[in-house]
């Protein structure tokens, strides 16, 4: 593995942008309907490494440093990733916003991370003074522009005195759980270096080329993991490019692709069917892609794309808390199965039941992880912030608890069976059952309401919320009331895409829901007469 012990980042990227000056390390293909840099933009690592220390200078002269957090609000504007790093000098915590959420949900991570500014682009005011007034205000707004920024001053407290290190915060991600709530999920200069070391060098059909000579086309979004820090910190810490856009559009894949002159791409599983949708035809394979990078594709559809686009799908695991993936990069892949790869020293596997008991070959139970025996957390996020009970339930026995349902065969092999806490994957997103539940519970038509994960051809999954309701037998009037009740509350992605009318929701002797028992064995609830079908309202504004 590249060897990032003992740096900060601040030092990776000056001996970055020293080594790889010319090299582009950002690259924004054109885009007339994009509201920034519609004719594109192409940034080397000298001109980062400048912009950065810019960027840096302005947060220094106007009292920002070590311990201080700032959230941005920038969508996938390349800018990003270099205030990311322009923070990360000078010992700011990076905290990115998702341009989906609503006022309530961003005053929520407002007040949970204590930021101390909100740093916003023009065409996203409306959600960040939204977010600043429904966390009781107090909090200082910047509007974010193309040249070097004047930070407001000074923040609400001084920064610490120590040095920033390998063990600094370096950004806070919000992550879906099972409360309800997103959990802060801390993350330090090692960890961020780590993770792009341990992208860069997985090998076999997912091996990467030093000092210019890979493009990284990444669609997914700046304030995941997936796309601002392991992808990313790869092409960092080996001289490369990652091609950042606005988010997959189904149009400009191909073009982008073409145009950018990738080599490697991101997916989702649901990317996968789009494409094999459109009608075959002699551009096909008119690209330099020698590898796509993601996790969810169909296995009756894996090895059909592969024939037909003429690059293999490389199916990682990983999650915010650990900084290493699993990868099926090695032939024979198992393109037939959901083989996710196997564990390797630095990222030790079990399988185990719900008394942290190791299973038998082949049989289901949860996926747990550590580094190693001696330090099971080296590498890993920091901790959740604020929640240090959840931190160390995670974490017990000495092992992360993934949630992940998986098998493993004798080989060693993984294969994804099924999320085990209550989450809904949709479109990339993880949606909190919970959370989604608070909404119409708290409408006065509602008496009792379950939600579910409903699978869903195009988005792997969709909320589906079954609701008792408090008069009546529900109607299809009263399920299009509760959709608006919850779509202004939610970001879109999270509204019920199917609102299902039940007579009962069952629970046991302790009151919890059996969401397993809401429907007989076999049955289909989207036929069933109390089912609407409101997917096609679920639109971004």
């Amino acid at each position: 593995m590249l060897d990032v012990a003992g740096k900060s980042i601040a030092e990776t990227v000056a001996e970055a942008a020293s080594r790889h000056g010319a090299n582009p390390l950002l690259t924004l293909p054109p885009d007339a309907a994009r509201p920034y840099h519609p004719n594109g933009v192409h940034i080397s690592y000298g001109e980062a490494g400048a912009m950065i220390s810019a960027y840096a200078a302005a947060l220094r002269r106007a009292g920002y440093g070590h311990g201080h957090r700032i959230a941005f609000l920038l969508a996938n504007r390349p800018e990003m990733m270099l205030l990311k790093l322009a923070c990360a000098d000078v010992g700011v915590s990076w905290v990115p916003i998702n341009p989906d959420y609503r006022p309530s949900e961003m005053a929520y991570v407002l007040t949970d991370s204590g930021i101390d500014l909100v740093v916003a682009a023009h065409d996203q005011l409306t959600l960040a003074d939204g977010g600043i007034a429904a966390a009781g205000g107090g909090i200082a707004r910047l509007v974010f522009t193309s040249g070097t920024l004047e930070f407001p001053s000074p923040p609400r407290s001084a920064p610490l005195s120590e040095p920033v290190g390998p063990g600094s915060e370096s950004s806070l991600l919000y992550t879906s759980g099972t409360t309800g709530r997103p959990k802060g999920c801390i993350l330090s200069n090692a960890y961020e270096l780590e993770i792009g070391a341990w992208y860069a060098t997985r090998g076999g059909r997912l091996a990467f080329t030093d000092g210019g000579g890979e493009r990284i086309y990444n669609p997914l979004p700046l304030f995941h993991v997936n796309a601002a820090i392991c992808s990313f910190y790869g092409m960092l810490l080996t001289g490369n490019a990652q091609v950042v856009t606005e988010r997959f559009s189904r149009s400009g894949w191909w073009r982008e692709i073409r145009e950018s002159e990738a080599t490697g791409c991101h997916y989702l599983g649901i990317v996968i069917p789009v494409l094999m949708n459109e009608p075959p035809g002699p551009a096909d394979r008119d690209h330099a892609l020698r590898f796509g990078i993601g996790a969810g594709v169909e296995p009756t559809l894996h090895a059909a794309f592969e024939e037909r686009f003429g690059f293999p799908l490389i199916e990682l695991w990983g999650m915010t808390e650990m900084c290493r993936v699993l990868a099926d990069c090695h032939e024979p892949r198992r393109v037939d199965t959901r083989a996710m790869g196997r564990s390797v020293p630095g990222l030790e596997v079990r399988v185990v039941d719900d008394d942290d008991r190791d299973v038998a070959v082949g049989q289901a139970g949860e996926m747990v992880v550590r580094h190693s025996a001696e330090t099971p957390r080296k590498g890993a996020f920091s901790g959740y912030l604020n929640l240090p009970e959840a931190t160390e339930e995670a974490w017990r026995s000495g092992w992360f608890h993934t949630g992940d349902t998986v098998t493993r065969d004798a080989s060693g092999m993984l294969y994804f069976v099924d999320r085990k806490k209550n989450i809904i994957r949709r479109s990339g997103e993880n949606i909190a059952a919970a959370e989604v539940e608070a909404a119409p519970q708290a409408h006065e038509d509602v008496a009792q309401v379950a939600v579910l994960a409903f699978p869903d051809a195009l988005r792997d999954e969709e909320v589906m919320a079954c609701i008792v309701p408090s008069r009546g037998t529900g109607d299809a009037a009263l399920a299009r009331i509760l959709f608006d009740h919850c779509f202004a509350d939610l970001a879109y992605y999270k509204a019920p895409g199917w609102i299902v009318f039940v007579a009962d929701i069952p629970v046991t002797g302790t009151q919890k829901i059996q969401k397993h028992m809401i429907f007989a064995e076999g049955e289909d609830p989207t036929t069933t007469p109390g089912a609407h079908d409101l997917r096609d309202l679920k639109r971004r504004q």
